[in-house]
């Protein structure tokens, strides 16, 4: 078989007859696509991971001293809050294009505004799992000698945990669907597929990656369940 791309739409020849994705069919799954654009589709899949996993743990690093400035000062609560919401408004096909001049056509520019869509559940999330913490527990460490660090550190981040953690899977799952959006500065991992396949009216590129899409928010998902689990193993019998 011989395959032909001409104005990014797919042609092919046979002479046993037509793929499943040429100009006489254009089928929505077709496993030859599989096959010969398997590469093209491994690399925009770790692209979608990796942009993802960075910029939900940028958005962690940026909400955590956040959530613990409004959780100490109270009167900043609703300023953070606010701006931190405020960002979420802001489409994308304005925020990429805002930061391009910073940061160019790259990456970074992507990650830095996933990160800050993320802030509005994340910094939520860490507040209200910071203010789960039951008073007389904080006083009872206290009046063991527990300094304010050791306290956050050893008493307060763990009872939050479960919370923040329920935060932090909204916010991926949330992030790998805005990640597609990247395809705007051509960072898009899966987007960058997903845009082609509707230009081009290219079936089976649009579900492919409409699915894989699907499967990595399920599976980066599961891996944040087996996460928590681990880290809080004490939950492991409560019911809800």
């Amino acid at each position: 078989m011989t395959l032909l791309v001409e104005a990014g739409t797919p042609v092919a020849s046979s002479a046993d007859g037509p793929s499943c994705y040429s100009r006489v069919t254009n089928e929505w799954i077709c496993g030859q696509y599989l096959s010969d654009r398997s590469q093209e589709i491994v690399d925009a899949t770790v692209q979608h991971v990796g942009i993802t996993v960075v910029s939900v743990l940028l958005g962690l690093v940026i909400a955590f001293p956040l959530a613990l400035l409004a959780r100490r000062l109270p009167r900043l609560e609703s300023l953070v809050l606010g701006v931190t919401t405020g960002i979420y408004t802001i489409p994308s096909l304005a925020l990429f294009p805002l930061l391009v001049p910073f940061t160019g056509l790259t990456p970074t520019t992507v990650v830095i505004g996933l990160a800050l869509y993320a802030l509005t559940i994340l910094v939520r999330s860490q507040l209200e799992g910071l203010r789960a913490v039951p008073e007389e527990v904080r006083e009872s460490a206290v009046g063991l000698g527990y300094s304010r660090r050791k306290l956050l550190v050893r008493i307060e981040l763990p009872l939050a945990l479960p919370v923040m953690m329920a935060g932090l899977r909204v916010a991926t799952v949330s992030t790998v669907a805005l990640t597609t959006v990247g395809s705007l500065v051509a960072y898009g991992g899966l987007g960058n597929l997903i845009r082609d396949g509707v230009s081009t009216n290219f079936r089976a590129e649009l579900l492919t990656a409409s699915v894989i899409c699907v499967l990595l928010a399920v599976a980066l998902d599961v891996v944040l369940v087996l996460t928590q689990r681990v880290l809080t193993p004490w939950t492991r019998g409560v019911r809800t």
